[in-house]
């Protein structure tokens, strides 16, 4: 692998397929009490300039169970919330620790933070990209269908990290990717260049503003809330624009029979997936939070080995 996760924009397939392989390993490992503690003595500052729950619990826990230990640094609590530029907390945090998983807004700061240090960078989210969700995502889905490529996955909603990573992550494992959005919410200009290009010249990606097209013949349905974290005043703006974007009974029946359900968490049961629905599928998407850690295990363990 490459000595940063940054984004999926910067993996292969072969690398994709490397840490989904290496993550299934681990799983194994740990649910029959292998002990796996291939970092031990190892460090992994975590740099939450946005809050958390799962990116947190998922990396501390994982870290631990490699037989390492992970530094927790909030943003109010380290210099880098005080405005420390962030090639001079790489450089000092490279000098104490073995690694460093940021979660963040701006991808640019982790693309700096990764230029300067000399250990390995690791995305934990910005609003551009959220790579390890995404290649949890991907793993729950190959552990449950038994491959990935030649499988339709679909997203409704905004047009956020999720999308963005979700659009690059399956065209890269060879999946048709089809999303709803409204116009004014589509997915990064950047990764709709990469996926036009990448799906021709058999169509392989599609975009669109109407979810029961892009639901139809879906193995796999995506959602995310419409109002991500930092966006709460346009809470009441953004329910009145995803009006129709929801994934409900209606939007699950024109999908394939035995359709999977995906969703980062938290979820706003009634806005943008029903009660019923989430429920349904409860299990795959707890599956799917299970998931960050093994999958955020063998990111750690190819990096910082």
């Amino acid at each position: 692998m490459k000595k940063d996760l940054l984004k999926l924009l910067d993996l292969s397939r072969q690398e994709i397929t490397e840490i989904l392989d290496a993550a299934a390993d681990l799983k194994q490992k740990q649910k029959a009490g292998i002990a796996h503690p291939y970092l031990a003595g190892k460090t992994l500052a975590m740099i939450f300039v946005k809050n958390s729950t799962r990116t947190r619990v998922s990396f501390e826990t994982g870290i631990y169970q490699l037989g390492g230990h992970g530094i927790y640094l909030s943003g109010k609590d380290s210099q880098i919330g005080r405005g420390e530029p962030p090639q001079d907390t790489a450089r000092v945090l490279s000098r104490y620790c073995d690694g460093i998983m940021i979660r963040t807004y701006d991808q640019e700061e982790v693309e700096t933070l990764a230029k300067y240090a000399d250990v390995p960078v690791i995305n934990g989210l910005t609003d551009l990209a959220h790579p390890c969700q995404v290649l949890a995502d991907l793993f729950t889905i190959r552990e449950r269908k038994g491959a990935l490529e030649g499988l339709k996955i679909c997203y409704i909603g905004d047009g956020n990290n999720m999308a963005n990573s979700i659009i690059v992550g399956g065209l890269l494992c060879g999946m048709h990717v089809s999303v709803a959005t409204p116009p004014q919410y589509r997915p990064d200009e950047t990764v709709l260049d990469f996926a036009f290009a990448h799906s021709c010249p058999e169509t392989l990606f599609t975009l669109t503003d109407n979810p029961a097209s892009a639901a139809r013949g879906a193995d796999v349905i995506f959602t995310d809330v419409w109002a991500s974290m930092g966006q709460e005043d346009e809470a009441h703006a953004r329910r009145a624009a995803f009006e129709g974007f929801q994934v409900n009974a209606s939007i699950m029946a024109l999908a394939n029979p035995g359709a999977m359900v995906q969703h980062c968490l938290p979820a706003h049961r009634g806005e943008e997936i029903t009660a019923d629905v989430f429920e349904a599928h409860s299990d795959e998407i707890f599956d799917e939070a299970e998931n960050r850690l093994h999958v955020q295990k063998a990111i750690l363990y190819l990096l910082m080995k």
